[in-house]
């Protein structure tokens, strides 16, 4: 038996399954998509600071590679904006063979 206060951790496929995702918007520079997270994986996510891909992925969070966390808006920061260069290779995260800069999503030279 374990106490309120030693629950162990929602599984991540739990959490998984209640994270809402957005079609796929674009601009002429970066396709974009925004990510629901439900108030209890919400409250895991770190206040006012952007998310590394491993820690978007280890709240659960499943989309193809080359996704950047780019943005917080403030007055809902249990929703994640994402984006990514137009082109890039879901399987791979590159684009034309280029790496994408993980803090500002645009190709690295």
């Amino acid at each position: 038996l374990t106490s309120g206060a030693e629950r162990p951790r929602p599984r991540i496929a739990a959490m998984a399954h209640d994270i809402e995702y957005s079609d796929k918007y674009m601009d002429d520079e970066f396709e974009y998509r925004h990510v629901i997270l439900p108030k209890h994986v919400a409250k895991q996510v770190p206040k006012g600071k952007l998310l590394a891909e491993n820690e978007w992925r280890g709240l659960g969070v499943q989309q193809s590679r080359g996704w950047v966390h780019y943005c917080i808006h403030k007055p809902e920061p249990h929703i994640l904006l994402f984006r990514r260069p137009r082109g890039t290779d879901p399987q791979t995260g590159l684009v034309n063979g280029k790496a994408i800069d993980p803090t500002t999503g645009h190709v690295m030279a």
